[in-house]
């Protein structure tokens, strides 16, 4: 580990006594290389955290294999919006891994759009069936409206999670809140967390929600921001040192070239 990684694993470590339970990879929108995502489950591990992967969609098998093959703890399919793209998923986690190994996991997937929302009650029968969780990822949700990520935290939004919240209650289902998670998002958060929430995240961490009944929540915040910040310099730094590994070699052969170069005619 570089020195920039031990650092985040210090952060990580530390961020555990503030309700940081896992940190999260995503296929999808992010875009996680497989050399990023060793990075970080190595990190995980050493900090005694879960790792979260979402994947590239509802049928996403390749995605589903590697998750399987890395050892992730909690699967999240994206963009969920009919109840019979959610049967696609479970049909695919089904064909992926054995019910003991999902006895080990948690699978999820996201409510994130206005059509979703608007299917939400025909999509959490089929969620109960399956054995699925609910995300609310409130940027697209805010984005399927036409509206930004400023309104994450609003009422209209706060509202909607709400009563997503209360048809993972009335079925027993998990809840995860994501999208645009920052500290003014603390005092949202617990309002939903009165009626079910389970876990909230950020892009790249992962919060029991338990740690928003007491104090815990805002250091563990500052935690998550500092983590996320080495994360992107760290990856910066990376792939720096990969562009420029053969920039001698390219040089060397550049003029060799030169000096043998014979014009035609």
């Amino acid at each position: 580990m570089n020195t920039t990684e031990k650092k985040m694993l210090e952060i990580l470590k530390a961020a555990r006594d503030f309700g940081v339970i896992a940190v999260k990879a995503e296929f999808e929108a992010e875009g996680t290389r497989c050399d990023e995502l060793l990075r970080l489950l190595e990190i995980a591990r050493r900090a005694n955290l879960k790792v979260a992967l979402k994947i590239g969609g509802c049928e996403a098998i390749r995605d589903l294999i590697e998750a399987r093959n890395f050892g992730v703890e909690y699967i999240i399919a994206p963009m969920v919006e009919t109840p019979y793209a959610l049967t696609k998923y479970v049909a695919a986690k089904n064909k992926i891994y054995s019910s003991e190994e999902q006895g080990d996991m948690r699978f999820l997937f996201n409510i994130e759009t206005r059509t979703g929302y608007e299917n939400l009650g025909e999509i959490a029968v089929e969620a109960q069936k399956g054995g699925t969780g609910f995300v609310f990822g409130r940027v697209d949700f805010a984005g399927s409206l036409g509206k930004g990520r400023e309104i994450v935290n609003a009422p209209e939004t706060m509202d909607c999670v709400e009563k997503v919240a209360q048809e993972a209650k009335s079925r027993d289902l998990e809840l995860v809140v994501g999208g645009g998670v920052n500290p003014d998002s603390i005092v949202p958060l617990r309002r939903i967390r009165k009626i079910r929430l389970d876990r909230f995240e950020t892009r790249k961490v992962i919060f029991d929600g338990a740690c928003l009944e007491g104090g815990d929540a805002e250091r563990g915040m500052e935690h998550a921001i500092e983590f996320e910040l080495l994360w992107l310099k760290n990856k910066r730094d990376f792939y720096k040192s990969i562009a420029a590994e053969d920039e001698s070699r390219i040089a060397m052969m550049e003029a060799r070239q030169q000096s043998s170069f014979q014009p035609v005619g």
